[in-house]
C-alpha cells in the first residue's frame, strides 16, 4: 500500500524550511544511511547501499570490522520475527493496555464507503506483535521497484477490493496472503499462532483517488494466557514475499511511532546508525486542508530484513533472508512516511492514548476531505483503467497495491 495521501500534486521544491532546517529528504527515495549519507533512488538502495558499507568497512581495521559484525550478528539473533513465536513474550503492561483500546475502539459511521464503486475501495493490514520484552512491533514492506506507482516505498500489506461484498478486513487478509505469504484462511494458520482482528481505524485518501480503510490485528503467539512460546519458528508464518510487488518485509517499534527520536537501544547492542528517527512539515491540500507529512527514518540494522530472491529454476524464493555476506552490509534504515506513517501515527495515537510529540493533524484519517470530494462527484465512478489490453491490466493490477 502507498505511502503517499496528498490528493493533487505539489512541489516539494516550493516549500519552505520548517524552523530554518534542511527540507526532508525527496519523497520518492529511500534513505540509506552511511558514512556519507548518501541518498539513493529506492529502486537502487537494497543493492547499491551494500557497495557503500563495503567501501567504509576497508577503511576500518580488521578487527574493528570483525567485532561490528559479531554485534550486529548477536542483535540480531536476539530480535524478534513475527513468523517465529521463540522470539515473541506475552504482553507487557503497557503494550495490554494498548490491545485493550484498540480493540475497544470504533470508528464512527463512514457512509460514504458504501457508496464508492469497487475500484475507488481499498484497505491496508495493520499487523501487530509482541518481542521479546512484551512492546508491540508493527510489520511494514517495501515495494517492489518494478511497480509502476510509488515503487521503493514503506507500505502496509494492502491493496484494492476485488468486489462490492469484500469487507476491508477480507482485502487486508486477502492481500496480506498474496503479497507476504500470511494464511488469510485462519484454519491454516499453525498453532500457537491466531490472528485477531482488533478494529478499523477511520479512512485516508491515497494519492491515486483510493479510499483506503486501515485494519488492525494482533497475531498471538501463544497456545494460552502465560504460556511458554513454541520453541522454533514456522514454515506456514515465514514470509513468502510477491517479488512482483514486494522488495522486503521488516518491523518498527509501534510505540516509537508517537516519538521524535529513536528507540534507545538495549545494553551490549550496536550503536543507533547514522541519522535521525523523525522529521515532518506541514503541506496544502488546499485553502482549507493542512496535511501532515510524517517521515519516519527506521533503523533495520540490528533485525534480519527478508528479501525475495530468484532461484536457479526462475522462481522467486520463499521467506529468503539476505545472505550472510549481504546481511552484514545491509541498509541501515528505511524511510517510512507519507499515508503509512500518517496511518502509523493515529494508530498509535488510540493504542496508548496521547498524542506524539511532534506536530500532527488532530483528526483521524481523511474521511471530511473524503465526504467533501464524493459530495462533488469525484469520487463515486469508477477509475479508468490507463491503457487496453492483457499486459495493461496486470499493470493495473500492481497500481492497484497503493
Amino acid at each position: 500500500m502507498s505511502t503517499t495521501t496528498t490528493n493533487g500534486n505539489y512541489d516539494a521544491s516550493t516549500l519552505p524550511r520548517e524552523n530554518g532546517s534542511a527540507r526532508s529528504p525527496p519523497t520518492d527515495v529511500l534513505e540509506i544511511t552511511s558514512p556519507s549519507a548518501t541518498i539513493l533512488p529506492a529502486d537502487l538502495a537494497l543493492g547499491l547501499s551494500l557497495d557503500l558499507e563495503q567501501t567504509s568497512s576497508r577503511q576500518q581495521p580488521q578487527s574493528e570490522q570483525d567485532q561490528r559484525q559479531r554485534t550486529l550478528s548477536e542483535a540480531q539473533d536476539q530480535a524478534s520475527y513475527y513468523w517465529d513465536a521463540s522470539t515473541m513474550a506475552p504482553l507487557n503492561v503497557v503494550s495490554a493496555a494498548a490491545i485493550a483500546r484498540l480493540r475497544a475502539y470504533k470508528p464512527p459511521p463512514f457512509p460514504v464507503w458504501d457508496r464508492l464503486p469497487v475500484s475507488r475501495r481499498a484497505a491496508v493490514l495493520i499487523l501487530l506483535f509482541a518481542d521479546r520484552r512484551g512492546d508491540l512491533r508493527v510489520v511494514i514492506t517495501m515495494r517492489a521497484a518494478s511497480l509502476r506507482n510509488f515503487s521503493g516505498h514503506a507500505a502496509f500489506p494492502g491493496g484494492k477490493a476485488d468486489s462490492l461484498s469484500e469487507s476491508p478486513y477480507e482485502i487486508a487478509r486477502r492481500e496480506a496472503w498474496e503479497e507476504i505469504g500470511l494464511p488469510m484462511d485462519d484454519n491454516k494458520i499453525p498453532t500457537p499462532f491466531r490472528i485477531e482482528p482488533l478494529c478499523s481505524l477511520p479512512c485516508n485518501l491515497a494519492k491515486t483517488e483510493l479510499v483506503v480503510r486501515p485494519c488492525v490485528a494482533f497475531l498471538h503467539a501463544e497456545d494460552k494466557a502465560g504460556s511458554p512460546p513454541a520453541p522454533a519458528a514456522d514454515e506456514a508464518m515465514m514470509p513468502r514475499l510477491d517479488a512482483k510487488e514486494v522488495a522486503a518485509v521488516f518491523s518498527a517499534p509501534f510505540a516509537n511511532f508517537l516519538r521524535n527520536t529513536d528507540e534507545p537501544r538495549q545494553p551490549g547492542d550496536p550503536a543507533l546508525p547514522p541519522g535521525h528517527w523523525y522529521d515532518g512539515r506541514w503541506i496544502n491540500w488546499d485553502t482549507a486542508n493542512r496535511w501532515r507529512v510524517h517521515n519516519f527514518h527506521v533503523p533495520v540494522d540490528t533485525q534480519r530484513v527478508t528479501t525475495p530472491k530468484v532461484r536457479d529454476d526462475g522462481q522467486a524464493a520463499l521467506g529468503d533472508e539476505l545472505p550472510e555476506e549481504e546481511s552484514e552490509n545491509h541498509v541501515q534504515r528505511f524511510l517510512v512516511w507519507g499515508m503509512t506513517g500518517h496511518i502509523l501515527v493515529d494508530a498509535a495515537r488510540i493504542a496508548y492514548g496521547h498524542d506524539p510529540e511532534f506536530e500532527h493533524n488532530k483528526h483521524y484519517g481523511d474521511e471530511a476531505l473524503i465526504e467533501k470530494q464524493a459530495n462533488e462527484g469525484k469520487l463515486l465512478t469508477e477509475k479508468k483503467r490507463k491503457d487496453v489490453g492483457l499486459d495493461a491490466l496486470k499493470e493495473n493490477v500492481k497500481d492497484a497495491k497503493v
